[in-house]
């Protein structure tokens, strides 16, 4: 069908910073489509609702809501009359596309595929194939002009000028290359959207012949279980004697599989065993453990998760939220749980002990030299887990902890804190009965820079281990997110990392090597030398940050030629490599949970006895986790609100201290700026380092032991 167009002027809802926006919006053929100005239809559409699946909402005082596929459209006419206007045609335009689609349903009920679709299908496709050329032609124009404007300034710059000259000529020449790196993210989404539409259409013939297909064959199996149902009935009623056994056996089964259920008895023989029950409807495996030398009864060992409900297909487009915030902290931009994964930063911080049995070893070791091998395998795991994972964990709130206990399965327990919210700092604290002690307190430095979004953490890693007294000390390197304009969205690691024991003096550099598309290097590469005290090398370090990291022990040493600015370079002599640490492989269906490592799966797993304040509790990130995502948009709304309360609040009774003249009591309690006291850990000055730092001031596992917990504020 053919319908008359309807243009105009109509003011559309855009974001808090900028408000309502006039843009320049065209009805025809079912399809409200809306453009910057009139100029913008020959070459740039800025978005196209389908009036079929809309619902159209009037408010008051010209305000009308259009929504569709899960958005909400706010718009607003310039005078009653124009919104009436407005409504009018958009109510006859769904009904008219509301009717073609049905009548398009009956009429294609029977063929494959109908004629009409198909032909509709082809014609949209070849309109997006013109528009997509139309756009490429502005393009190539854009570069030529673009490149011509920016030789020309160049010239200028060349011109021996005035400074604020200079300066102006240098802002024109940004916005140029600004405004071809647009240019180039448009023709890459239009191409995107091309590609996409054609292999939905494809997609959607297939499903749609495959349903059919299935409906009928479901349609003759059931045909066919009614004729033997009806077949059995009469047969019961000709001769029911002849059918009570069955009835027997079936109580039988019934009892059967009940006895099924119960425990076996251990052997008192055996020390420690494994008892495994197979069960085959439905399949569950169990296992018991039992240790006669202590205890004469069965003892259940916790079985953790192993899966998290599917990650929901939300499409939300990132750049369009983070286009205004360039250059800002990014824990202080407000972002919705789509770009979240259900953990908070400080199960993060506890996921770097998803190798901890690389220090058990290195606290079995006796050379500090190897020792030092271990300890830099393992600063190297923790980036393992990020290499797929470009979500952002949730920002703690002041206050929130996270306990993680593993003293059954690993030997140790780990305790995180927020100490501080601005700038969001977070302090850990694990102990190990496997011969170590971990701690660090880590602020978060993170920017948006356009393209990219790199996040800086500041802060040293401690390592002690307890029969040798070597405390290791390391910092962690730069993660950056690359894509955020156009692409697919994927992670770097790149800096040094210097790990120093403060004990014997014994140092290790590990270079993690930043991605190049024309470099001929392994990708995610790092290397690394491990060095006494006086220098001399002893084993070098090779391997990726996501997959495994080798030792080899150097025999030899000597000087080659090619180093860098005249000096030379050391070419060292090895013993065959020695695998020191391998990444696990990822859970089955990890790319529908979040990419989720084995440990990853059961961080947010709930647990009774933990603090009110534990990461576990916070509602938010359980209902993301959950697939709730527009519940748990609310939740965290409701959250920050919260928080931004309590933050005036601590901020007005601090200025009323000062105002009092209790500065020096308030200062010398430990309170941060924010007037905020953490209630498990405490800072201090580290004799060996010299940085002001929070440490573990104890208490937190003997609370739980009493499960009291009064001392802990209500954040959730």
């Amino acid at each position: 069908y053919s319908e008359p167009s309807t243009a105009g002027w109509l003011f559309k809802w855009t974001n808090y910073l900028k408000g309502y926006q006039r843009r320049w919006f065209v009805l025809s053929n079912g399809l409200l489509s809306y453009y910057r100005t009139q100029a913008e239809m020959a070459h740039t559409c800025r978005g196209t609702i389908p009036l079929a699946t809309a619902h159209i909402e009037v408010g008051d005082t010209c305000h009308l809501v259009l929504t569709s596929g899960g958005r909400s459209y706010h718009l607003k006419a310039t005078s009653e009359g124009e919104c009436q206007r407005w409504v009018s045609a958009l109510q006859q335009a769904k009904a008219n596309a509301t009717l073609l689609i049905h009548h398009s349903d009956d009429s294609g009920d029977e063929a494959p595929v109908p004629q009409e679709d198909r032909a509709l299908t082809q014609g949209v496709l070849k309109t997006l194939a013109s528009k997509l050329d139309d756009l490429s032609t502005c393009n190539e124009l854009i570069g030529k002009h673009g490149a011509a404007l920016q030789r020309s300034l160049s010239e200028l710059e060349d011109l021996r000028a005035s400074t604020d000259s200079t300066d102006k000529v240098k802002a024109v020449n940004e916005r140029a290359t600004l405004f071809r790196i647009t240019s180039n993210a448009m023709i890459n989404a239009c191409r995107d959207f091309l590609d996409v539409a054609e292999s939905h259409s494809r997609r959607w013939q297939k499903a749609l012949q495959h349903e059919r297909e299935q409906r009928h064959h479901l349609e003759e199996t059931i045909e066919q279980l009614a004729k033997q149902h009806n077949s059995l009935e009469r047969a019961w009623r000709e001769n029911p004697t002849s059918y009570t056994g069955v009835e027997r056996s079936q109580e039988g089964d019934a009892s059967d599989e009940n006895d099924e259920a119960e425990f076996f008895d251990a052997m008192e023989e055996s020390p420690a065993f494994i008892t495994f029950l197979l069960k085959s409807k439905p399949c569950v495996v169990s296992y018991f453990i039992q240790d006669t030398s202590s205890t004469n009864h069965m003892q259940l060992r916790r079985t953790r998760r192993s899966r998290i409900p599917d990650k929901p297909n939300y499409s939300l487009n990132l750049w369009s939220i983070m286009k205004n915030c360039i250059g800002k902290d990014l824990s202080k931009i407000p972002m919705p749980v789509n770009f979240n994964e259900p953990l908070s930063m400080l199960q993060r911080l506890t996921e770097d002990l998803e190798y901890s049995e690389l220090l058990d070893r290195a606290a079995r070791c006796d050379s500090s030299l190897e020792q030092m091998c271990l300890v830099a395998a393992f600063s190297v795991s923790s980036y393992s887990t990020t290499v797929h994972r470009t979500a952002k964990p949730f920002n703690p709130l002041l206050g929130e902890t996270y306990e993680l206990d593993r003293l059954e399965e690993y030997g140790y327990r780990s305790i995180c804190e927020q100490v501080s919210h601005h700038p969001p700092a977070a302090a850990h604290h694990v102990t190990s009965q496997r011969g170590w002690t971990l701690w660090q307190h880590i602020t978060i430095d993170s920017k948006f820079r356009g393209k990219y979004i790199s996040v800086v953490p500041l802060g040293n890693i401690h390592l002690q281990f307890h029969s040798s007294g070597n405390h290791y000390v390391w910092s962690k390197v730069t993660s950056t997110v690359h894509n955020i304009i156009v692409g697919k969205l994927w992670i770097d690691q790149s800096g040094d990392i210097d790990i120093v024991n403060t004990t014997t003096k014994d140092t290790c550099r590990l270079k993690f090597s930043p991605y190049s598309y024309f470099s001929r290097e392994v990708p995610r590469k790092v290397t690394g030398v491990v060095e006494d005290r006086e220098g001399t090398a002893h084993y070098i370090l090779s391997g990726t940050w996501d997959d495994k990291m080798e030792s080899a022990k150097i025999v030899d040493s000597s000087q080659g030629s090619g180093g860098s600015e005249g000096k030379q370079k050391t070419v060292y002599q090895t013993l065959q490599p020695k695998l020191l640490w391998k990444k696990y492989p990822l859970p089955d269906n990890a790319e529908n949970m979040h990419f989720f490592s084995s440990l990853a799966l059961t961080l947010n797993e709930p647990e009774e006895g933990v603090s009110p304040t534990d990461s576990r509790l916070r509602p938010d990130q359980r209902l993301m986790e959950a697939g709730l995502w527009d519940e748990a948009n609310g939740q965290k709304q409701r959250l920050e609100e919260r928080q931004r309360l309590e933050r005036k609040r601590r901020e007005a009774q601090a200025n009323q201290a000062l105002e009092e003249g209790e500065k020096h009591d308030s200062l010398s309690s430990g309170q941060d700026i924010e007037g905020y006291n953490p209630l498990w850990f405490e800072k201090r000055t580290d004799d060996r380092t010299g940085e002001s730092t929070y440490t573990y001031r104890g208490g937190y596992w003997e609370a739980k032991d009493r499960q009291d917990w009064s001392q802990c504020p209500e954040i959730f």
